[in-house]
């Protein structure tokens, strides 16, 4: 029979090559070389090793190794796999318990031998199987480890029992040793190769498209007729994602579209409230639709540099996980997230992110229009244009962590608006939201805070709210000022009734003028917004989203009738 000291030697032990504690293999046999020495010591009490515990199928094999090649040189732009972790006791493997047959085995072989490895998560995971040569592979380990505790001139720790068994395994695994260690040094030269020569230019193209079907419900905004409006309508994106080191990213997509504006006075529902969140149109012809590029510097900062459509929630954190991408997220352009912090000007601009800690992260952005609109008061020192003498928006935000599924932030931003192009609240809310003063040159003092919590895997919450303090800039009513608010509540289902699928309910206020020394354009009602959406995933790459919008009192007008925007969006992913 088999010593307890025997089955130490034969437990699952570290990987010596560090190299290959990135496969698969170094994984697997990590948890599970228990069994094995548990089915070998069954054998051995009967005097013979059992041919079937030992020899194994050539072909599985040669899988096995063919594994350990592959996730041993497993590329740098993929995912790592799970990696060994070392302990110091026991007892941090929380799926060995006190009363398993091999525990007092473990406590030794840690106190030792120090050559015991869990999983990341802190399991030993015991009742895995693994083959010969992963078998082999925690044998060849094993010997190392004593070998170096001899080198050391500690071998009075070493009993010679456990070198009498380990000598004989040796010599039964000895094909198997040898055939691991040539794979390992030819594995050594490949990972030698890839070091040197890690990263080449490298571009990836993925790419998005969108078909929607949506009607309008409810007399349009000012009208008493039905506002019924049925469309149908598609949007194309090409993302060209270029690397030069494999930490860097140079983005440039091509988009075409046709989605109608359901927001129209003219053919939609007469209130912006009602806009989806890919509402464009380029009349089908492709257009550079972005081009910026982010790159690291140092471990802890990220710069963006941008001369198209930079926009501020490409660099500042939105802090709604579920619902920001106009791809996969909100139907409602309102509910992507707050449109009076992220829904200013986008163009040509530059910023940064940097983490502080673990728990703090600071940003910042400077956005700019390209020139299109000049100000009407551009001589003016408080209404002076940004750097290309048009609109702009800076912006600097705090990202506060107390845990991974728990985030605040705090934002604050300051806006020049041209008078032709001022659109104070993104085209979220009302007309006098957009422009408080006309067409005059604005500049707007903009605060506000956003929040998301991981509640469970099943359940997100999230949310903001967001003021702004408007200033008339030109004009004859010059110095004029208003305010704006906005706020919303996002809850989030991720995998509803199946993996892969989601819910989402999205409540909040549109932006809305609360005061304004123009008293005439001051929203005078409050509006609601309410979007119920399920998205269903067919498979990897194509997501169907039925979903309903509710806009109370549009416009901030108690006088409007509801409007109903119902949609079906169906994404397809490449």
């Amino acid at each position: 029979m088999i010593s307890c000291e025997v089955r130490k030697i034969i437990l699952v032990v570290k990987l010596k090559y560090p190299k290959l504690q990135q496969s698969v293999v170094a994984a697997v046999f990590l948890g599970s070389l228990f069994n094995i020495s548990s089915a070998y010591a069954t054998d051995n009490q009967t005097g013979s090793v059992s041919q079937k515990t030992n020899l194994q199928n050539p072909s599985k094999v040669e899988t096995t190794l063919q594994k350990i090649d592959r996730d041993a040189l497993q590329s740098p732009l993929e995912e790592p796999v799970e990696t060994a972790q070392n302990v110091t006791s026991v007892s941090q493997l929380t799926d060995v318990k006190p009363t398993d047959w091999a525990f007092t085995s473990l406590q030794s072989l840690v106190e030792r031998y120090g050559c015991i490895a869990g999983y990341p998560d802190r399991t030993f995971r015991g009742k895995q199987a693994l083959s010969r040569y992963e078998f082999a592979a925690g044998l060849n380990a094993c010997l190392d480890k004593i070998n170096e505790i001899i080198s050391a001139g500690l071998a009075d720790k070493v009993s010679k029992d456990d070198l009498a068994v380990l000598k004989k395994l040796q010599d039964e695994f000895a094909a198997e040793l040898a055939t691991l260690r040539g794979r390992v040094d030819s594995l050594d030269k490949k990972v030698a190769i890839l070091e040197a020569q890690q990263f080449s230019t490298t571009t990836k193209l993925n790419a998005t498209v969108i078909f929607a079907l949506a009607d309008t419900f409810g007399n349009s905004v000012g009208k008493t007729t039905d506002g019924t409006n049925t469309s149908f309508g598609s949007r194309a994106r090409l993302n060209f994602d270029t690397s030069f080191t494999g930490k860097d990213r140079l983005r440039t997509r091509l988009q075409v579209a046709n989605l109608p504006n359901l927001g129209s006075a003219t053919t939609g529902t007469g209130t912006n409230m009602a806009r989806l969140a890919f509402t464009q149109d380029t009349t089908n012809n492709f257009q550079i639709d972005k081009f910026f590029y982010k790159f690291p510097v140092g471990n802890s900062a990220t710069a963006y540099i941008g001369v198209n459509a930079l926009d501020a929630d490409d660099i500042l954190n939105t802090l709604n996980p579920y619902f920001e991408s106009s791809d996969s997220g909100a139907l409602s352009r309102f509910g992507r997230f707050d449109p009076l912090m992220f829904r200013g000007l986008s163009g040509a601009g530059a910023g940064f992110s940097y983490n502080l800690s673990k728990e703090f992260n600071i940003a910042a952005s400077y956005l700019a229009d390209t020139g299109d609109a000049t100000p009407n008061n551009a001589a003016s020192p408080t209404g002076q244009g940004g750097l290309f003498n048009g609109g702009y928006i800076a912006s600097l935000q705090l990202v506060y962590s107390p845990s991974k599924d728990l985030r605040f932030g705090a934002i604050y931003a300051h806006s020049f608006d041209p008078g032709a192009i001022a659109n104070i609240a993104g085209n979220t809310g009302s007309s006098f939201g957009s422009k408080p003063f006309g067409s005059n040159d604005t500049s707007a003092d903009r605060f506000g805070g956003q929040f998301t919590w991981l509640v469970s895997k099943g359940l997100n919450i999230s949310g903001w709210v967001g003021f702004a303090n408007a200033r008339q800039e030109s004009g004859s009513g010059a110095g004029n000022t208003a305010n704006l608010f906005n706020w919303s509540v996002n809850l989030a289902f991720p995998d509803l009734f199946a993996d892969g699928n989601s819910g989402g309910i999205i409540f909040g206020q549109p932006p809305k003028v609360t005061s304004n020394s123009i008293s005439a354009n001051v929203d005078q009602s409050t509006s609601y917004l309410l979007e119920l959406q399920y998205n269903f995933r067919l498979n990897k790459n194509i997501t169907v989203t039925p979903g309903i919008i509710a806009v109370f009192n549009p416009n901030h007008n108690s006088a409007n009738d509801t409007v109903w925007v119902a949609t079906i969006k169906t994404l397809f992913t490449f």
